[in-house]
């Protein structure tokens, strides 16, 4: 069931049957905790013997492996071994209603569907029906690709959003009693969620009919130009997914005798951006192996293509740091709240060039990881967690402020695409959960 004029499908869903534990049948985002090994296998004793879609990802925080290939092997072996033995059972077409709760929110609704990669673009001056909405890093879709190339299955952390304002799309499947999939807890901290299967055609064409009235009243882009969804999460194993149907197509000499293949759409989870259980919060950055002065002297060194001018705000007590980085940002002064060993206070920039803080930051941090090795930067949800990468002997924490949910769309549409890593939907632990599977081979 395809839906060309909006770039969707209505899947069909693979989930594990009856008798296999949805709690250790469901892990968390594969690119949560790369800093964080021990979370992983924490996941694996958890997890212990019974089939889980640890199986079936590969946990970033173990990329750089040495046994990097024989992990993708046992990927693979695992997909065609839980179809074959029936681990998973393909329901009928249809959407998959969720309600997530979190340790933060009590409710987060969403609806599993799956968009046309032909839709989609990355591009700065995109024009497409779904579009990124942070810079996609072209170097880091390699590993993701070799992952997805060849696989029979798909297992998403994808979550697409829509500006729905009148909630007219999602929210309505909640007033329908709908068949029960799951209902589980999510380990280590991942709270609670449920899933309904909306498998009826006159709910089906409910969620179409309100799509196309969202499509119709996007005039930003003109008429030839509208915007209907956005990347929330996973832009880059959407783009991963791009890049292999991009592969297949060419292999095949184009789109003509596979315009119906499986793997020209990706599934994801639609997330309206004014769900009161959307938070967005702030991604921080680690910096290992740097010292304070290094990063100091390369920002001031960055004048005037970063600022007027970089100064420090030194704090000798946790109350005065407290009380300094709770300062917010403004047009002429950029706050960027650091952790460096014992040290703390904020790096200030002065009438800086870019609007946001989290661009400055990025722009500059761009540049400053690729002449600076072996320094390395990772991103890291949550505030604990930074505070505490960052107070470890030569590594830096950099604290960065939350984007306003409600202007994303028209930034988009104005500006193009953020700077990579430019906002999180949520904590750590409330990234998706893998549980729904689909066939793309």
């Amino acid at each position: 069931m395809r839906f060309p004029d909006i770039a969707l499908e209505a899947p069909r869903i693979l989930l594990p049957r009856a008798d296999i534990p949805t709690e250790t049948w469901a892990v968390i985002a594969c690119d949560q905790h790369t800093s964080f090994p021990g979370y992983w296998e924490d996941v694996a004793r958890h997890i212990g013997p019974a089939p889980s879609t640890l199986h079936l990802v590969f946990p970033e925080a173990y990329l750089g492996a040495a046994d990097h290939r024989q992990r993708i092997a046992d990927i693979r072996a695992h997909m065609v071994d839980y179809v074959a033995s029936d681990v998973l059972q393909e329901l009928p077409p249809g959407f998959v209603l969720t309600d997530r709760q979190t340790p933060h929110v009590a409710s987060r609704r969403g609806l599993l569907v799956a968009l046309d990669l032909e839709q989609y673009s990355y591009a700065a001056d995109a024009r497409t029906l779904i579009r990124t909405t942070e810079g996609t890093v072209v170097s880091r879709l390699a590993p993701r690709i070799e992952v997805r190339r060849g696989a029979p299955l798909e297992v998403p952390h994808i979550m697409v959003l829509i500006d729905d304002a009148e909630q007219t799309v999602i929210e309505p499947l909640f007033e329908h009693s709908l068949p029960l999939l799951y209902d589980t807890q999510l380990m280590l901290g991942g709270g609670r969620v449920r899933g309904w299967h909306v498998r009826e055609a006159p709910l089906i064409e409910q969620v179409v009919a309100a799509l196309r009235r969202l499509l119709a009243t996007d005039k930003s882009g003109g008429p030839d130009a509208p915007m209907l969804y956005a990347m929330g999460d996973g832009n880059h194993s959407f783009a991963t997914a791009q890049a292999v149907w991009q592969q297949l197509k060419d292999s095949n000499g184009g789109l003509t005798g596979i315009e119906d293949h499986a793997a020209r759409y990706a599934l994801v989870e639609l997330v309206n951006l004014h769900d009161s259980g959307l938070v967005f919060e702030p991604i921080h950055r680690a910096l290992f192996g740097c010292e304070l002065e290094v990063l100091l002297t390369a920002l001031r060194t960055g004048c005037p293509a970063l600022a007027r001018e970089v100064s420090v705000e030194t704090c000798t007590t946790e109350a005065s740091w407290e009380q300094a980085r709770r300062i917010a940002s403004d047009t002429s002064r950029h706050r960027l709240p650091f952790v460096a060993g014992h040290r703390k206070g904020v790096i200030v920039l002065h009438e800086p060039t870019h609007s946001l803080p989290v661009v400055s930051l990025q722009e500059f941090l761009t540049d400053f990881e690729r002449t600076h090795a072996p320094m390395a930067v990772d991103y890291i949800h949550g505030e604990e967690a930074v505070r505490r990468l960052g107070g470890m002997k030569g590594n830096i924490g950099l604290l960065a402020e939350v984007i306003d949910k409600h202007a994303l769309f028209a930034t988009i549409r104005r500006d193009g695409p953020l700077p990579r890593k430019s906002f999180s939907l949520g904590e750590a632990e409330e990234k998706r959960y893998y549980m729904e599977c689909r066939r793309i081979a």
